[in-house]
């Protein structure tokens, strides 16, 4: 293969996965028109079409698609190959993008960060909070944060937190009209404080579990919300019941202005893990974020 022919190839790659010449050109520091000529020139020699031009999009054939799949692998190893040389210079260097939940980032990522951060100025960790399982390749990130169950088998998985826990909680102000719930059953007669999920677009079914029995309940009430610190004001306003991370609400049930009910049916669960495909090989940099994250328990 000749070396132009590798060019061709990236060229192509970042055009199948921005779904643009415009921002692929962007990207690769090119004009449209020349990475266009270019993606025609790579069609020509292989003769095959692998991608499907319209006035409004790009996307690729299935040959390109198989190219793209191809290929993706390659070049991240490449680039991963390429990234180690940092390791030849005296301090560890480069950009890390994580993807993370917002409990995640700011009660596991930020600890750690807050620490590492200050000793290697030449490290940049960009956070990208979200709620959904992103793709890692799709989004461009070398590795996420989620909890330990929700984890694809092919992924390294390194433990960065403590088992956690989930609770119900209201204010005294709600129970003053109310009584407390003695089982997951008797939610349905309660206000309930909703959170919708951003994956599927449903309202979240609380989950519970005792004595080896698991149980969903779907909950109603006369808010729904898409994050945890509105649910936590309500909650505290008295307008229902919520389920949140018990530390979350640790020091306001401390001092009395939340009551957790349902104890005994909220069991602790695999916490947080910073994952990344088995493949990628670590950078000094990456290698460091790691062993800073990494919980001994």
């Amino acid at each position: 293969m000749r070396r132009d022919e590798l060019g061709d190839l990236a060229a192509f790659l970042m055009v199948a996965e921005e779904r643009s010449f415009t921002r692929a050109a962007a990207r690769l520091g090119t004009s449209q028109s020349a990475l266009s000529h270019t993606v025609r020139r790579l069609e020509t020699r292989l003769g095959l079409r692998l991608l499907v031009r319209t006035t409004r999009s790009v996307a690729p054939t299935e040959a390109g698609e198989k190219l793209a799949a191809t290929l993706r692998p390659a070049f991240d190893e490449i680039e991963g190959r390429i990234e180690q040389l940092g390791e030849l210079r005296d301090r560890p260097s480069g950009n890390i993008r994580i993807t993370a939940g917002e409990h995640s980032a700011r009660t596991v990522l930020w600890p750690a960060l807050a620490r590492l951060l200050p000793l290697y100025p030449d490290i940049c960790v960009e956070i990208a909070t979200d709620h959904r399982l992103v793709d890692l390749a799709e989004g461009r990130f070398d590795a996420g944060v989620r909890l330990g169950e929700h984890l694809a088998g092919d992924m390294i998985a390194v433990p960065i937190g403590p088992d956690l826990r989930m609770v119900v909680v209201g204010s005294p102000a709600y129970f003053a009209t109310r009584p407390a719930p003695m089982t997951p059953h008797d939610l349905t007669g309660h206000a309930c404080i909703n959170i919708r999920l951003p994956t599927l677009g449903n309202l979240y079914a609380w989950e519970f579990e005792k004595d080896g029995r698991a149980l969903n309940v779907r909950v109603e009430g006369p808010l729904i919300v898409n994050g945890s610190e509105l649910m936590l004001e309500a909650a505290l306003a008295g307008v229902g019941l919520t389920f949140v991370m018990e530390d979350q609400v640790e020091t306001m049930i401390a001092e009395g202005r939340l009551i957790p009910v349902l104890e005994d049916w909220c069991p602790t669960f695999a916490g947080y893990h910073l994952y990344y495909p088995s493949r990628r090989q670590p950078t000094p940099a990456f290698a460091l974020l790691v062993e800073a994250l990494r919980y001994r328990g």
